[in-house]
């Protein structure tokens, strides 16, 4: 029977149906339109005042999910849903609260990355490492943060789980902190190699210098050799070099001159003994 009616209907009405369709999704089409410009506006403005893109980044999220959820709004009064429009309204404030609170994959995440973004643990561009996950951030959405791995993997990370999980950021105050292990033949001369070490590593380039400056000493006596560790500072902030570039330049760099000075780096040495005075039979 409503196949009938529908079929039966006025051209008239069918006319003015139509034409308030097209004038909802013209509307609802112009807000989306008007969302994307003052995202990429306010974000532009808002890199401008505060210098921080992650916070910049999210406010300007919000201000394009408001302004949708405006356009949706006016496209169902367009449609005459008036009466949706006012319940939307009614149930707006503390209410919209305890949704969120109870949705646990938007509400939270939602709430969770509010406070990340004034928080701001993380910057854009930091290397972070997160239950496991470790990479570049890229950017902080309103129900995840967007993490970039070594190996070119994009992670999306919910907000609620980074606020409830440790977070470890390697580079937010500039600074990163490598080491190796040299193994020195008993019997060599430990200060001079030592000394030795501490020469050759400053000129690698990257190696921090000054109150950052390498740092040499034995850490242990070991079955076949002296163990030395070799630790050294570098400056996160300078993209020209990657931290990996450095810490290979400095290894090649410790183990070149220590070969060229003669020191004897072996591997690890097992030594076999017969008790009963006979010999080992070898093939």
């Amino acid at each position: 029977m409503k196949e009938l009616e529908f079929f039966s209907m006025d051209w008239a009405t069918l006319k003015n149906g139509l034409l308030v369709a097209g004038v909802a999704l013209g509307v609802f089409l112009l807000f989306v339109f008007f969302a994307r410009k003052s995202k990429t506006f306010l974000r532009a403005r808002l890199i401008k005042r505060m210098e921080d893109d992650l916070l910049a980044n999210f406010l300007a999220g919000i201000a394009s999910a408001l302004v949708i959820l405006a356009g949706l709004l006016v496209v169902l009064r367009i449609i005459g849903l008036s009466g949706v429009v006012s319940g939307l309204l009614a149930g707006a404030g503390i209410s919209a609260f305890i949704i969120g609170f109870a949705l646990k994959d938007i509400g939270e995440n939602f709430l969770a990355g509010i406070i990340l973004a004034f928080k701001r643990p993380f910057r854009v561009g930091d290397l972070v490492d997160i239950i496991g996950m470790r990479g570049q951030v890229l950017t902080l959405n309103l129900r995840d943060t967007q993490i970039k791995t070594a190996d070119g993997k994009d992670v999306f990370i919910p907000n609620g789980v980074i606020l409830k999980n440790p977070l470890t950021n390697f580079t937010i105050d500039g600074f990163l902190r490598y080491d190796f292990i040299i193994g020195l033949d008993y019997g060599s001369d430990y200060q001079g190699a030592v000394e030795l070490i501490q020469s050759s590593i400053v000129t690698v380039p990257g190696v921090l210098q000054g109150a950052k400056s390498p740092k040499v000493w034995v850490v242990e006596l070991a079955e076949s050799t002296l163990n030395i560790q070799v630790t050294f500072w570098v400056d996160t902030f300078e993209r020209s070099i990657s931290d990996a570039v450095v810490k290979s330049n400095a290894i090649i760099q410790v183990l070149t001159a220590l070969e060229k000075a003669g020191y004897n780096l072996p591997a690890k040495i097992v030594e076999l003994k017969n008790h009963q005075g006979k010999s080992l039979k070898t093939s």
